[in-house]
């Protein structure tokens, strides 16, 4: 099988032996897979001389189902997410906790950003956010804009905000969604639409060292407020503003529990239902539940499309963040 890998900043296209199916995974030929700009771009500027395979959301068609896989069945397409399961490559080895059924009326490209979804997902449930609650969304790249679009579909009161007028315009198409590229106008907006209280939630879906929007994000949330770390951002919150509103500080892991489990990844064994309601499985399906009843509109990520022959050239285009182009989908069968 062909993937792709990074090393000393370079990246390629490699071969690798295929996969054998096993119990309680299925083996995927995959049909897509999206390139998630925030991880790889610095995953690729991280990388040293040990090659490391780069991807982690996409979607195919299930090629054989190992025992004990009751739900799926060769010729079905499925969502897949969670890296190493889950990389840029033609075939793919997936445990069972980790992919969910596309039905017939989603847009194969739509659900291969269900990865993506369930990051998003888990973002907003890490905010515990109530309905009609304020949430402000900061950074407006992939993420970002799907956590925007799936808080506005749980009817919360949403604001975005972004340096980039470019990525704010795109966010404006929903008209429900109030988007600023100026700081100030945001804050405004915090100010007028909460009665002066503050927002509920500030979810951090940027990155940078030192940002000084760590700091800023506490001026913007309401006494008892939340601010969520989604993005690669390096915390820096003054203790005088964290103190004077009791802040809570929190920050969102991948798509949600079960992630870097071992048991619950590499042994495909499920946490209780009743105990552990949402892992990041079932964020996958739940991204799939709200494409498919047509609770969110994701056609706007997944207009640039590539072959996987000229994925190794792509991410250079990614680096403009002032681009509305978020991601790019890799077409396998291209």
């Amino acid at each position: 099988m062909r993937k792709i890998t990074v090393s000393n900043k370079q990246v390629e296209i490699v071969k690798d032996e295929k996969p054998v199916v096993k119990p309680s995974y299925v083996l995927v030929r995959t049909r897509y897979s999206v390139i998630s700009p925030g991880t790889e771009l610095t995953i690729i500027e991280n990388s040293k001389n040990e090659p490391i395979t780069l991807g982690y959301s996409a979607m195919g068609v299930v090629e054989e189902a190992g025992g004990g896989i009751t739900d799926v069945k060769r010729g079905d397409l499925v969502a897949v997410y969670g890296a190493p399961y889950v990389q840029h490559a033609d075939t793919l080895l997936v445990p069972k906790t980790l992919y969910a059924k596309v039905p017939e009326n989603i847009e194969p490209k739509e659900a291969a950003l269900g990865g993506i979804g369930a990051i998003a997902i888990h973002a907003l449930r890490i905010a515990k956010l109530q309905f009609g609650e304020t949430a402000v969304v900061v950074g407006l790249g992939l993420l970002g804009q799907m956590i925007a679009k799936i808080a506005d579909a749980a009817s919360y009161n949403v604001i975005t905000y972004d340096l980039h007028e470019e990525r704010s315009n795109m966010v404006k198409e929903n008209t429900r969604i109030k988007a600023f590229s100026s700081a100030e106008e945001m804050k405004a907006e915090i100010v007028r639409s909460t009665n002066g209280n503050g927002a509920d939630a500030v979810l951090l879906c940027a990155g940078g060292k030192r940002s000084p929007l760590t700091h800023q994000s506490l001026e913007w949330i309401r006494n008892k407020g939340k601010v969520v770390i989604v993005g690669d951002i390096e915390p820096d919150f003054p203790r005088h503003l964290m103190f004077s509103k009791e802040a809570e500080l929190l920050i969102s892991r991948a798509g949600g529990p079960g992630r870097y489990d071992k048991v619950y990844e590499a042994e495909a064994i499920d946490y209780p239902y009743g105990f552990v309601r949402w892992t990041e499985g079932r964020n996958l399906s739940e991204y799939i539940r709200l494409v498919s009843e047509r609770r969110i509109d994701v056609s706007a990520f997944v207009k640039d499309e590539i072959s996987f022959n000229e994925a190794a050239s792509a991410y250079a285009e990614l680096v403009n963040k002032q681009s509305v182009t978020l991601t790019k989908l890799i077409n396998f069968s291209g």
